[in-house]
């Protein structure tokens, strides 16, 4: 007797709680990124919608209003959209080129590995932030660029774990066999090989949801991320800074925007490593 749909559905949310609490928050990210427009009382940039530096829960602006009298509840909103097309953006060119570099790496071996691994060695020995810096020092700040800085970082880490994946993946007598029976290269990476290391990919490219996220919001915060009048989290903390005495909600709203987007990713990250892990999943 199958098991009908839903419960097929809803089956790995019942193997981990860390899965099934990620999912939630996720479901308010999506709202909040989809939504956000209808959501929001007042445009992102609009000044003077009330007096500069209301106090949160009084009056008609729920979270208060900045040094410019912008509605904070709207820009931290908004802000969802521009901060979370960073990350995901991020995650997505870091995974896909660092998959491909690590897999060719893996597979092949030889002169390409040595080439491939000494070239991510030797990014991955410079600090992160240092590295972004200088590169959108030297393409300029803005939404695009920053993907492009913050997904290049993380390449080389992935391409490692890629590659570390491939390696154990080719061992496997499923392999040998194919390869016997005359499976060409190509063949066996997209048939064969990279089916096996998709759940490890998938969990980590969780991880660097958020890592790509924190990021984002140091770049901003150093003015090298998103560009103001856009309300990312990172750069409405920049912003804040100057008045965390007198207005310390101004600071408070953006970062726990960014720690419950954050905890989101880890909790789905766990999950599905949780429910892909085989030594996990069993226990």
């Amino acid at each position: 007797m199958t098991m009908p749909n839903w419960r097929r559905l809803l089956k790995p949310f019942r193997q981990s709680t860390e899965l099934t609490i990620g999912a939630v928050m996720f479901v308010g990210l999506a709202a909040l990124f989809i939504l956000g427009p209808s959501l929001a009382p007042y445009p992102y940039a609009r000044m003077g919608v009330g007096p500069p530096f209301s106090p949160a829960f009084q009056g008609a602006h729920l979270l208060g209003t900045d040094e410019l009298g912008r509605d904070v509840l709207s820009r931290v909103v908004l802000g969802t959209r521009y901060s979370l097309i960073v990350s995901f953006a991020a995650a997505l060119i870091a995974t896909v080129v660092g998959g491909i570099l690590g897999m060719i790496s893996g597979f092949f071996r030889g002169a390409l590995d040595v080439l491939i691994m000494r070239l991510a060695d030797l990014m991955l020995s410079f600090p992160g932030l240092l590295l972004a810096i200088v590169i959108v020092a030297i393409l300029g700040p803005g939404i695009t660029n920053t993907a492009i800085v913050i997904g290049a970082v993380y390449v080389p880490r992935v391409a490692r774990i890629a590659r570390g994946a491939v390696l154990a993946v080719k061992e496997n007598d499923y392999v040998t066999a194919a390869t016997a029976l005359g499976a060409t290269p190509p063949r066996l990476l997209v048939r064969h090989v990279l089916p096996n290391i998709l759940p490890t990919i998938a969990v980590y490219m969780s991880l660097l949801l958020a890592y790509g996220l924190l990021f984002e919001a140091s770049l901003s915060f150093l003015g090298l991320g998103v560009q103001p009048p856009l309300p990312s989290w990172g750069g409405m903390l920049r912003s804040a800074r100057t008045f965390i005495q007198i207005a310390p909600g101004l600071s408070i709203w953006p970062g726990f925007a960014i720690m419950y987007a954050v905890l989101t990713f880890f909790f789905l990250a766990e999950g599905l490593r949780a429910v892909l892990d085989p030594r996990l999943r069993d226990r």
